[in-house]
């Protein structure tokens, strides 16, 4: 089983920065993936960048690309999300999930999810 407590969002201007933690319970943390997802006012939950148990693989949305960057500490049992060069688009409840083995971009795929936090971004 694994807990997971989302922090770090905010009210930030159009090109600012914000940086996300996701905190997970539990000894096996090293070996879960991690991803972060997003969900808008009225639009579907949406895949944003994951990352492997040994922090060797990511993946991220194109719509983040060059701007976001996860990366995680195992030895404290956290993932984090970097955002650069915020625009309002990215205004959204931001959720952590994990699940074991290799990365995955879908949902569906992650059996642990955070109860997220809101990150909004003012034009």
């Amino acid at each position: 089983q694994v807990q997971l407590v989302e922090s770090g969002g905010g009210l930030v201007q159009a090109g600012g920065s914000l940086r996300l933690s996701c905190a997970a319970s539990g000894r096996t943390f090293s070996s879960y993936a991690m991803a972060w997802f997003r969900q808008a006012p009225g639009k579907e939950r949406e895949f944003v960048a994951a990352i492997s148990w040994s922090g060797g693989t990511t993946d991220y949305a194109d719509s983040v690309k060059g701007r976001f960057t996860i990366s995680r500490d195992n030895a404290k049992n956290t993932v984090y999300l970097q955002m650069n060069s915020l625009k309002p688009e990215d205004t959204a409840v931001y959720y952590c999930a994990a699940r074991r083995f290799r990365v995955v971009v879908t949902a569906f795929d992650y059996d642990y999810w955070g109860q997220g936090t809101q990150v909004t971004v003012s034009s």
